[in-house]
């Protein structure tokens, strides 16, 4: 058996928009993503896949699920293998677990020490920003840096005070296992200190908005520059991207998102209206940041200085991002004049003249691809035009989208001069693909009878798990007779109220697996027609939900009574039973 707080926090860690789009090309729409579904054969897409929920539903056909769940249909893969499939992507190992459940105290143990992290780095960040606006040189550093009020709060800037232990005047006791792993704390053979002193701070967050790290720049010219949090049990810096959750509504707005270097810039760029920058965290940008990025927009812009490290750094972008490239996503490479970076560059020029040069200087990837690889050959000569060939194949092997990879391939074959075919061959790819017979799957019925419209508890139930932090609405009296569609809701509830923070759909659907009460999900979730029934969480449909609970509530009430008046009326009631029926009455009547 494999731990239930190890698959929640595989679930918390995989992404299901990465699993499914690696087998079904799925497309914006809204909030959510959408496909034609792979279950079943369709035209009009109705496949659609949540980035909050992480879970997946067709609106057709029926199926759902979590990440696990897709694996398992789509692969044919057992429970165990669909597992093994996705902790190889993170790098977990599955824990073997034979003869028992989990330990529910092991589990709540290890939730605590991650909301534990979770609250240190948070105190730390109101702490730093709480000390910048008693620090006359950070105020004055920032005010010459031309930053606004508004954007230092929106960025949650802040000061590390100088000296070797300024943390101990929030944290106590100092030094503490939450400050050393999540790296606020260096211990160097038991003497600890702060790791980040006399620095401005700049909190890295995720998507959820949660503190997960920080960076920190000086305030002169010494060097490092810039000091970063290292990997924690919360901070992955291959897997994160400074400004992404500052700037999500401007991405969304402007439909483009761009990559520069450092903090400095993102928080620069804001400052002139350029809100929809982000940065790589003292890393290079890796295939996990890539596939974040194309998630956001369908248009990418990478900007950076116009030195040799700068060209380097958009380089190996270029070459991580290869396997990741699709069709219907451009990837864009601007370079500014050496003497500049994104800051300075914005700071003299402004906005407009930035993004005009954003829009209309930088070159889109199949261009600056080859510029790069044929820089300081001779394509006039024979051994140019081979020297070509053998840089660009394993370069070329790695695209997977389908247009954009014949069209490279078309072009090398015209600065070569040789064609398609011939080329095809020096590439190794002159075999066709093996093709690969697609599992069969069947269309639901077809019924020429009207739906059935879900009962209150059921739709309860969709609701329920659609928002999983209205569970804290529902409390169902232990002498009330639960079974079927309302023994499952209750459960639902329970096992949701069980964890320590409010679990996602797609961890609730895995801890409903094997149970009794999966078919009657799956039965729901079948049910659902429309993708605005998998929607509602504003404030209307939160009080429509307590409104059906009290109705429930009252419809199991009036089912016990009349349950005890029959068992009155025909074998006579226990004295417990009596007084629970004089309860039941005295409450209706009031």
């Amino acid at each position: 058996m494999i731990p239930s707080d190890f698959i929640d926090e595989l679930l918390a860690k995989v992404d299901i928009v990465d699993i499914i789009d690696e087998q079904v090309p799925l497309k914006k729409g809204g909030a959510n993503y959408m496909a034609c579904c792979p279950f079943h054969k369709e035209k009009t897409p109705s496949f659609s896949v949540s980035p909050t929920k992480q879970f997946y539903h067709c609106f057709s056909c029926g199926a759902h699920g979590s990440a696990i769940g897709f694996v398992m249909e789509h692969q044919g893969l057992s429970f165990p293998e669909a597992v093994q499939f996705l902790a190889d992507r993170v790098g977990m190992i599955v824990p073997k677990v034979r003869g028992q459940n989990d330990n529910p105290e092991v589990r709540a143990e290890r939730k605590k020490k991650q909301q534990t992290l979770e609250e240190t780095t948070a105190a730390a960040a109101d702490f730093y920003a709480q000390q910048l606006r008693f620090n006359p040189a950070a105020k004055a550093y920032l005010d010459k840096r031309g930053l606004s009020a508004e954007v230092i709060a929106h960025y949650g800037l802040g000061y590390a005070p100088d000296g070797w232990q300024p943390l101990a005047q929030v944290f106590q006791p100092y030094p503490n296992t939450a400050l050393v792993d999540t790296g606020m704390v260096i211990d160097n053979e038991g003497r600890h200190y702060d790791r980040f002193r006399h620095r401005i701070m700049f909190p890295i967050r995720n998507p959820r908005g949660q503190v997960i790290g920080f960076g920190g720049r000086v305030l002169d010219d010494s060097k490092p520059k810039y000091l970063n949090s290292p990997d924690t049990p919360l901070f992955d810096k291959g897997k994160n991207l400074y400004g992404l959750y500052e700037g999500r509504a401007a991405v969304k707005e402007a439909g483009r998102i761009l990559v520069v270097e450092g903090y400095m810039d993102v928080v620069a760029l804001a400052q002139f209206g350029v809100g929809y920058g982000v940065a790589a965290l003292g890393t290079a940008t890796t295939a996990e940041h890539v596939k974040i990025l194309m998630r956001q927009a369908d248009s990418i812009y990478f900007c950076f200085d116009g030195d040799s490290a700068g060209r380097k750094a958009a380089w190996r972008a270029l070459e991580n991002a290869l396997p990741q490239l699709k069709d219907d996503k451009s990837l864009h490479f601007l370079f500014l004049p050496e003497e500049h970076d994104p800051d300075s560059y914005i700071r003299a020029y402004g906005k407009t003249q930035f993004e005009d040069a954003l829009l209309n200087q930088s070159k889109p990837l199949s261009e600056y691809f080859w510029e790069h690889l044929s820089d300081d050959l001779n394509l006039n000569t024979q051994e140019g035009k081979a020297e070509l060939v053998k840089t660009s194949s394993p370069l070329l092997v790695q695209i997977t989208a389908p247009a954009l990879g014949y069209l490279l391939k078309q072009r090398l074959s015209e600065l070569v001069g040789i064609d398609p075919d011939n080329l095809a061959q020096l590439l190794g790819q002159e075999a066709p693909k093996q093709h690969v017979k697609q599992k069969s799957y069947k269309l639901p019925p077809i019924s020429v009878k009207q739906p059935v419209m879900p009962t209150l508890v059921q739709r309860q139930i969709r609701s329920l798990l659609i928002n999983p932090d209205w569970a804290a609405y529902i409390d169902l009296p232990d002498y009330l007779a639960l079974d079927g569609d309302f023994a499952c809701l209750a459960n639902l509830a329970e096992t949701i109220k069980s964890h320590p923070s409010v679990p996602a759909t797609a961890q609730i659907l895995e801890h409903m697996r094997g149970s009794p009460y999966e078919e009657t999900i799956n039965r729901i979730f079948r049910s659902v027609l429309q993708s605005e029934e998998m929607e509602g969480g504003g404030e209307e449909d939160c009080e429509n939900f307590q409104i059906g609970i009290k109705k429930l509530l009252n419809e199991l009430k009036y089912s016990q009574i009349e349950a005890l008046k029959q068992k009155s009326l025909k074998s006579g009631l226990s004295e417990s039973e009596k007084k629970l029926l004089l309860s039941l009455l005295t409450a209706k009547q009031n």
